[in-house]
Formats: structure tokens, sequence, C-alpha cells
């Protein structure tokens, strides 16, 4: 008896959930967002997926970087916004009617890609170093400070030419932030941000910019989210972590950043340079951006629903596109504070 019961208590819980997003599946809900160029490999097979499943919801993502995705969020122009930087407590506060809410939707690695004729794999580099190049301090491949990482690997005396991006971006948030942790001279400098004064080098628009820059460009040196340096089969560099070990970024590498994180409670944190032995130092959360009242129902609802999926079922998706999926313990956190999204307020 009691076994049948709670197959019937768990049969309504999915009608129920089945019920509440095809109430509205049927009227075409256009949901319009913008945002990181980061998460986009994920978000375009997310947004597929679902659509698959509910026809009558639609998803209309402008992959514009994170500043726009910011920005966009706050002049209420789009329904979620995306960032892989945590918004600062002065742009939060600009929030009119609501606050913002940080939604962490997976784990992703920046990679340092580079294009150095001979050497498709197996470099090393420190972050010290990776500061200098972007900083013009260091200007040929075969200067002594990258040999002297790569003693088994013939570099060649070319100019090294960084490759940035030249739009607001949470890649560079990430970038940024793991150098001015690592370099004193960086974080002197030239600092962390979404956008900075670059010292020396080229820009590119877009994690798809910078990309395909480096991969056309003998002697680049870049920075990218993970998925975009394999899709193209860009080589990536080993990065020396905290811990003194040189790391390839990989779906396991980057979990391992996030092990010994504590977790705050609107989810704002930093994983660059963390602890543990295996630990790839530029990993980051990357994050939807809701208002948490939601005073349209039907596209509250819709948001809602979304988010429950993404942060358990979507997760399936997210190694075989090279990012990690969230850790257990932060998809159950996140259930309470989905059901904490007010709608129709």
């Amino acid at each position: 008896m009691m076994k049948c019961f709670a197959r019937m208590v768990m049969l309504i819980g999915f009608l129920v959930g089945f019920i509440s997003i095809n109430a509205f599946a049927g009227e075409g809900l256009l949901m319009n967002g913008a945002g990181a160029t980061f998460p986009y490999p994920l978000y375009s097979k997310w947004f597929h997926h679902y659509e698959q499943m509910y026809p009558g919801v639609k998803f209309n993502y402008q992959s514009i970087g994170s500043g726009g995705g910011i920005r966009q969020i706050l002049e209420k122009t789009v329904d979620f916004g995306a960032s892989d930087a945590p918004m600062e407590d002065a742009d939060l506060q600009k929030a009119e009617g609501s606050k913002i809410l940080h939604i962490p939707t997976v784990i992703g690695a920046v990679a340092v890609a580079y294009h150095v004729p001979g050497v498709s794999k197996g470099l090393k580099l420190t972050g010290s170093v990776v500061a200098e190049m972007f900083m013009g301090k260091i200007t040929k491949w075969n200067d002594p400070k990258i040999q002297e990482l790569n003693k088994e690997v013939h570099l060649p005396n070319k100019d090294i030419l960084p490759v940035r991006r030249s739009d607001g971006s949470g890649t560079t948030f990430i970038f940024t932030e793991y150098l001015s942790k690592v370099s004193p001279d960086w974080s002197d400098n030239v600092g962390t941000g979404k956008s900075v004064s670059w010292p020396v080098g080229i820009g590119a628009k877009g994690n798809e910019g910078v990309t395909g820059l480096v991969k056309q460009t003998p002697g680049a040196i870049g920075y990218m989210e993970l998925a975009y340096a394999i899709k193209n089969n860009v080589a990536v560099a080993s990065i020396k972590n905290k811990a003194g070990n040189f790391v390839e970024p990989t779906t396991v590498s980057v979990s391992a950043a996030a092990t010994n994180v504590t977790l705050p409670q609107d989810y704002r944190v930093s994983l660059t340079n963390s602890e543990g032995t295996k630990a790839y130092p530029l990993s980051a959360f990357t994050y939807l951006l809701i208002y948490e009242k939601q005073h349209d129902t039907q596209k509250g609802k819709a948001m809602v629903e979304f988010l429950k999926w993404a942060t358990h079922d979507g997760q399936k998706f997210a190694s075989e596109l090279h990012y990690s999926p969230l850790p257990s313990s932060v998809a159950l956190k996140l259930d309470e504070t989905i059901s904490h999204i007010q709608v129709g307020k």
C-alpha cells in the first residue's frame, strides 16, 4: 500500500511539472536573453533541446558578451541576462523593482591558447609569464622564461602576438582576475575587469573572434572558453596551479577547482587560482541573471521551469561540450533559490 502511495505521489509530481510547462506552451512564448559568449555552445544545445520538448517555448539568445548581458538585464530589454563575471554591488543596486538573482549553470575553463609553429601540444606556462606576455614584457616565443618551463620543446625566435577581447567580457574578467592574483605587476598596472586597458595586443569580438584570430595567426596567444579551442582544434597550454602543478583544462580539472570552495548565499564566488592539486586555475561558474520578481506570469512560469530543467536534467549535456556539471550540492541549493522566485508579483 505504501509503495503504491509513493508511486502515486511521484506521478502527481511529474504531471504537475508537465502540466505547468505545457499550460503556456501553446501560446508561443518567446524568451529573450543576451550576454556571455563563454557558455554559448551549451546554451544553444539547451535551448534547442528544450524547444524540442516544449515547442511552444522559444528562446532568442544574443551572444554579445557578459557586459552587454548585464546592461540589458538592468535595462529590462531581455527576460534574462548571462554573465561569467558576477555583477558588482553597484550594478545590483541599479536593479529596479526587484533584486537580480545569480543562477550558476555550469563550470567552465578559460583556456590559454597558442599558435606556435612546430609546437602543437605540451606547452607549459605560469600565470606570471602569461602576464608578462600580455604586458609586452616577453615578446619572443623563445624567451628564456618560456624556454625554462619547456626544456624539451624547441621554441622559435618568433614574435608573440597577444590576442584579447575587444568587447565587455566575462571571459576577460576571469582571465584578468587570475592574472591579478598571481602577478603583482599585472594587478598594479592593468587590474581586473570585463574590460581593461590592454598594454599590447589586438582585440577580437567574442570567444569566436579570439579563437579565429589565434588559429589563423602564427605567433598568437589568446584566451577563450575551452569549448571554442577544442572545436577549432587550437592548442592550449598547461597552466601552473596554486599547488605548483601544471594542469591542462579538462572537465575533471575544472570540477576540481570547485571542490574546496565555500559557496555564498548569492552564489557570487571566484574559482580562479583555487586550492587543489588537480585544480585548473582559470575556472569559473557562469551565471544566468534573472529578476526575483517575475511580473509577467507566463514568462515567469516558463523561466522557472526552464531553470529547474537546466540545473538538473540539462547538466547531462555539459561534459560533451567540455563544461563541468554543477556539483550536486550546488544543484540542490539552487532548488531552494528557484522555488523562491515570485511569479506574477
